[in-house]
This record gives C-alpha cells, sequence and structure tokens, in this order.
C-alpha cells in the first residue's frame, strides 16, 4: 500500500528482455537496506517487486524491477526508455502517517496530457477520461496519476484537470509532462469498491 506522496525520482539505466519479462534497472537516493529485495516499490505509479539492488555511484542506490507482459500491455512501464525519469515511493510500514490517499500501485487505465497550462508557480494539466472510469472520478475526489497523489480540480464531459503546486513540480517529474504524454492513471480505492457494491446491490 501506497499514499501517492513521491519520495525520490529516480533514472531508467538499463531496460532489456529477460526470458518472458522486461528487466529493468533504475538509479535512485533510497539507501539500499532500505529497498527490500522480494519487497515492492511504486514506479510511476506501478506496484512492482524489487529482484536486485546495488550500491551505484556518487551515493546512489542501483534496483532492478521485473515488468510481466500485462503490466506492459496496460501501463506507461513500455515507454520507459534509457534516462526516463520515474516517480518512486516506498510502500508504508505500521505506524507511517497517511499524507496523501490510499494507493495500491493497480493501474486503471492509461491517459494522455491533453493540454498543459503554466499558470506562473502553478501548473493545470488537463487528461482524457476514459468512458469505463468517468463515473469514479469526481470533482475534489483523489486520484494517483504517475504515482502522485491529486486532487481532482473539475470534470467536464470527457477529460478532468488537476493544479500541480511548485512544491509537487519540483519533487517529482511532473515538470517534464506535456502534451500528448500517457500517464498511469489509478482511481481513488473507496470510489472503485463504491461502485462496485453498487453493481451488485
Amino acid at each position: 500500500m501506497f499514499t501517492g506522496i513521491v519520495s525520490d525520482v529516480g533514472t531508467v539505466i538499463s531496460n532489456g528482455q529477460r526470458n518472458d519479462v522486461q528487466r529493468i534497472a533504475i538509479a535512485c537516493k533510497f539507501k539500499p537496506e532500505d529497498l527490500v529485495i522480494g519487497g515492492s516499490i511504486a514506479c510511476n505509479g506501478i506496484c512492482l517487486t524489487v529482484v536486485s539492488r546495488d550500491d551505484g555511484s556518487d551515493g546512489e542506490t542501483i534496483f532492478e524491477v521485473d515488468a510481466a507482459p500485462e503490466t506492459l500491455e496496460v501501463t506507461t512501464a513500455s515507454d520507459w526508455d534509457l534516462g526516463r525519469r520515474l516517480n518512486l515511493e516506498r510502500p508504508l510500514k505500521v505506524g507511517d502517517e497517511l499524507s496523501g490517499h490510499m494507493v495500491s500501485g493497480h493501474v486503471d487505465a492509461m491517459v494522455s496530457v491533453v493540454e498543459r497550462e503554466d499558470l506562473g508557480e502553478t501548473t493545470r494539466f488537463w487528461f482524457e477520461l476514459p468512458e469505463k472510469i468517468g463515473r469514479l472520478v469526481a470533482p475534489k475526489g483523489s486520484v494517483a496519476l504517475d504515482g502522485t497523489s491529486l486532487t481532482v480540480n473539475s470534470v467536464k464531459d470527457d477529460r478532468f484537470d488537476c493544479l500541480l503546486i511548485p512544491h509537487t513540480l519540483q519533487v517529482t517529474n511532473w515538470n517534464e509532462r506535456k502534451k500528448g504524454d500517457r500517464v498511469n492513471l489509478e482511481v481513488d480505492l473507496i470510489a472503485r469498491y463504491v461502485a462496485r457494491l453498487a453493481e451488485t446491490a
């Protein structure tokens, strides 16, 4: 379980096929002991398993994750070329503060940035809203976009927008996003389960 509060931005340093999975190596600032082999880590909002870790250069830690074919099909992991910067978050521990909202790391859809508005220090992003999850995204509700807990500002037909403050732009990879980029969207867990209960009622 995660919160959508990004704690580091890592960089993809290798990405290649290994048997039937994609093995991806990422350099980050986490301490090696903070990354548990076999444990989870959120990479741009995708819950992946750490399969190896090692000390890198300049105080960096290098860890590897495997992306299965289904993950590559339904998330942006297939877009992660060398040098791509990823929002990273380690999983919650008992007693940790829940600063964002509950995030599982299970992506509901890939959505495209349809517009970026730089408004002085803040930036507004407009995203497409797929019909299949449209009813799960509500104004003032929470979503996780590329692993970042954000508040939905408004919903208009087939799109919605989020306003990012300077701090978020500084500590995530969002300042690099532009029109046409694809990002991972996870809807609010509570909204998902409420909708499921309504379907089965």
